[in-house]
């Protein structure tokens, strides 16, 4: 399901917040993520802050451009084969969705309201299939 105008509004919104501070918040995503599934972290060779900033940059690209999936169609073609070199399977973006929204939920607190979930929730729905998709990264067997 699209995302609403209320919802892209909202994702913006609080998207500043890690944008404003990002290499504590990308950490602070990261531990959330190795805390879920550890196994992931053996595909993270480099220090945390230099992903981070990696991970915030491309995060903000997409918040900035979540109107327009026509325009981030090769970068998430791009971003889907960087993930697949690196190993990673369509169930690794769960717990990446998982540790975004607890991220901003304790980033942001009372503030992080239940619309402003479901609003990331969609959006990381969207923009993780599309991804998957476009970079053609393996799904779990049916």
């Amino acid at each position: 399901m699209p995302l609403t105008q209320r919802q892209l509004e909202l994702v913006r919104e609080s998207f500043s917040v890690l944008r404003d501070d990002p290499i504590p918040k990308s950490i602070d995503f990261y531990t959330s993520l190795f805390r879920q599934a550890p196994e992931l972290k053996a595909m993270f060779r480099e220090d945390l802050a230099g992903q981070g900033m990696r991970f915030m940059a491309t995060l903000g690209a997409i918040v900035d451009n979540l109107h327009d999936t026509k325009a981030m169609a090769d970068r998430y073609a791009d971003l889907g084969r960087a993930h697949r070199a690196l190993g990673v399977r369509a169930q690794d973006f769960e717990p990446m969705g998982k540790a975004l929204i607890e991220t901003l939920s304790a980033t942001l607190g009372d503030a992080f309201t239940p619309e402003m979930q479901e609003a990331w929730e969609t959006a990381y729905t969207e923009f993780s299939r599309d991804i998957i998709a476009k970079g053609d990264i393996p799904q779990p067997p049916s």
